[in-house]
C-alpha cells in the first residue's frame, strides 16, 4: 500500500503585526518559501505534481487562488499547479491531509503542502462584507442568525467562545496567564539554543534580513499580563496576553510517496500515520481539538502515553488547556517549544508551520510519534499523527 511521506519542510520566521514581513506580498512570501523548500530537497520544481495552499483571508493580495499565483510567481513550470485551502485555522494542516491523500491514492507522486497568512495587510474581518437581509452578509452572520445559545456571551466570535471554555472548565485568569508565561519561556529557550534555526529560511526585506520569530517576549510575566484588558467579557479572562499573536508568515513541507523518495535518494523525515477532521460545539468553536484528538488515536490505534509531543495551537490558552484536562497529556509534551501565544498565529500558515516544529522536535528529541490539533472557526479541528522515519 502506498503511503504519504514528508522529506523537508521549510518556514518562515513568523512576523509581528507591522513588523519586518509586514511589506513583503503574500504572494512573494510564499514564492520564497516554495524556492527554499525545493532548494533544501535537491529536487527540481519540474517534479512537483501539485501545490495545496492554504490561505484563509483570501481578498486583496491574497485573492485570485494564492496557491497557483505563488507557483508562477515562483518561476516554478506552468504545467506545476496550485489552488488554495480554507479550513480556517487549520488550513495548511487540511493541506497536509489532502496532499497525503492524493498520494496514498496515486493521484499525484509529489506535492507542496503549505499555506501563507499576511496578517499586517490582511487584518482579521476583510472578508466580511454588509449586507441587508438573509441575501447579504458574511456567510457566519448567517449562521449566528439562526443560534440560540443560552448563557452565551452575547457575541458570536472566538474571543467569546474562548471565555465560554475558560467558565466550562474552571480556568482561572492566573491559570490561563501563568500558561501564556510559559509559552513566552519555553519559545524564548528555544530561540536562545538555536532549536528554531533550522526551520527558518531567512526572508531579505529591503536592506534588513529577518531571520528570527519576532513575537517572543522572555521578559513575561503574570503580573504584566494581569493589567491588560478583557476585551470579549467584563470581567473575563482572555485578553491580548493570553491569546495567539497577529502575524505575518508563511510555511511549507514537501511530500511525496516512499517510493517516490527512494527513486530520487531523499530519506524521508516522517510519514503521515494518521490524519482526521471533525466538527464540535460551533458556538464555543474552538473546543474541535478534543473529539480530533480522540478521532486520531481511535483510528490510529495509538493511546496518549505513546505520543511523544504533543502541538496544540494556541488560538487562546483555555483551548491548550480544556485539551489538556480531557486528555490527561503530560505538560512536559505540550508545546515544548512554545506556541501561536509566544510564536504567533498567521492563520493560513499555522498547521504546517506546527508540523515543521513538531517533526524538527522529534528529530532533535528522538521521538517516534507526534499529534498536532488546531481549532478552526466554526467549530472544528483536524487532527494528524506524524510518524519520524
Amino acid at each position: 500500500m502506498r503511503d504519504a511521506v514528508i522529506v523537508q519542510t521549510a518556514r518562515t520566521p513568523i512576523g509581528k503585526r507591522n513588523g519586518g514581513l509586514s511589506s513583503v506580498h503574500a504572494v512573494e512570501l510564499s514564492a520564497r518559501i516554495l524556492n527554499a523548500l525545493i532548494e533544501r530537497a535537491g529536487i527540481s520544481a519540474d517534479l512537483v505534481d501539485d501545490v495545496h495552499w492554504g490561505n484563509v483571508l483570501s481578498v486583496g493580495q491574497q485573492s485570485g487562488n494564492i496557491g497557483r499565483m505563488a507557483v508562477l510567481a515562483a518561476g516554478w513550470p506552468e504545467h506545476v499547479p496550485g489552488f488554495t485551502i480554507d479550513r480556517q485555522c487549520g488550513s495548511s494542516q487540511q493541506a497536509i491531509s489532502t496532499a497525503a491523500a492524493t498520494i496514498v491514492s496515486g493521484q499525484a507522486d509529489v506535492i507542496v503542502a503549505g499555506g501563507v497568512e499576511m496578517m499586517s495587510s490582511i487584518p482579521m474581518g476583510a472578508t466580511a462584507v454588509e449586507g441587508t437581509g438573509k441575501s447579504g452578509g458574511p456567510a457566519v452572520d448567517r449562521y449566528a442568525e439562526e443560534l440560540t445559545a443560552p448563557g452565551f456571551f452575547g457575541s458570536f466570535n472566538q474571543g467569546a467562545g474562548a471565555e465560554k471554555i475558560a467558565r466550562d472548565w474552571n480556568l482561572s485568569r492566573q491559570q490561563v496567564d501563568e500558561y501564556s508565561v510559559r509559552s513566552h519561556e519555553r519559545a524564548a529557550a528555544a530561540q536562545k539554543n538555536g532549536e528554531f534555526d533550522a526551520e527558518i529560511v531567512s526572508i531579505a526585506v529591503g536592506d534588513d534580513v529577518v531571520n528570527s520569530d519576532e513575537g517572543i517576549r522572555p521578559g513575561s510575566t503574570v503580573e504584566k499580563l494581569g493589567t491588560l484588558k478583557t476585551p470579549f467579557l467584563e470581567g473575563g479572562v482572555i485578553s491580548a496576553g493570553n491569546a495567539s499573536q497577529i502575524s505575518d508568515g508563511a510555511s511549507a513541507v514537501l511530500m511525496m510517496s516512499s517510493e517516490k523518495a527512494a527513486s530520487l535518494g531523499l530519506t524521508p523525515i516522517a510519514r503521515v500515520h494518521t490524519a482526521v477532521v471533525t466538527g464540535d460545539d460551533p458556538v464555543k468553536m474552538l473546543t474541535g481539538p478534543i473529539p480530533a484528538t480522540a478521532l486520531a488515536l481511535k483510528r490510529s490505534g495509538l493511546t496518549i502515553a505513546e505520543i511523544d509531543a504533543f502541538e496544540i495551537n494556541e488560538a487562546f490558552a483555555p483551548v491548550p488547556l480544556a485539551w489538556q484536562i480531557e486528555t490527561g497529556a503530560p505538560d512536559a509534551k505540550l508545546n515544548p517549544a512554545g506556541g501561536a501565544i509566544a510564536l504567533g498565529h498567521p492563520l493560513g500558515a499555522s498547521g504546517t508551520r506546527l508540523a515543521t516544529t513538531l517533526l524538527a522536535y522529534l528529530q532533535r528529541t528522538g521521538g517516534r510519534y507526534g499529534l498536532q490539533s488546531m481549532c478552526e472557526g466554526g467549530g472544528t479541528a483536524n487532527a494528524t499523527i506524524f510518524e519520524r522515519l
